[in-house]
């Protein structure tokens, strides 16, 4: 899961499948789940908003830290995920050498606006529409991941 800070979207959407995962004991065992931010600091936690949009949903990210995305966690995914075209760009930009997947997040939800807007700065209400904008992509994810349409399917 890639987005910007790796504060919000990304550790969102890393929480969310791998909760999912852990319901199906052959996808649990057959991936990994990180994230990572294209602007991220190193270390830092997930937003307070983020944190409690997630608890609501029974998830817990308080041992989330931020980290960069670097050439070797790119290198090491079977598909990454973004939550923008813009995220899509930047990767292909940074690493354009490296084969891989990349993905919308949303373009597994069957409809609506494939890209996942950014709660960073905002209430708790636009935090828990972007959770649960991550949440509709879940069982379509969930769907290709048993679909074994990954070239070394492992690390998402």
């Amino acid at each position: 899961m890639v987005c910007t800070g790796n504060v919000c979207r990304s550790p969102m959407a890393e929480g969310l499948l791998t909760h999912a995962l852990r319901a199906d004991p052959d996808l649990s065992r057959r991936f990994r789940v990180g994230s990572a931010g294209l602007a991220a600091a190193d270390g830092e936690p997930a937003s307070a908003n983020a944190l409690e949009a997630m608890r609501r949903a029974g998830i817990d990210l308080h041992s989330h830290r931020s980290r960069p995305l670097t050439p070797e966690l790119a290198a090491e995914a079977s598909v990454l995920l973004g939550m923008t075209r813009d995220h899509l760009r930047m990767i292909e930009t940074l690493f354009p050498d490296q084969p891989r997947q990349l993905q919308l997040f949303r373009s597994h939800a069957g409809g609506g606006d494939p890209e996942v807007p950014d709660p960073f700065g905002g209430n708790l209400q636009e935090y828990l529409e972007t959770r649960d904008a991550l949440v509709e992509a879940i069982p379509g994810l969930l769907q290709y991941l048993r679909s074994g349409s990954l070239d070394r399917p492992e690390t998402v």
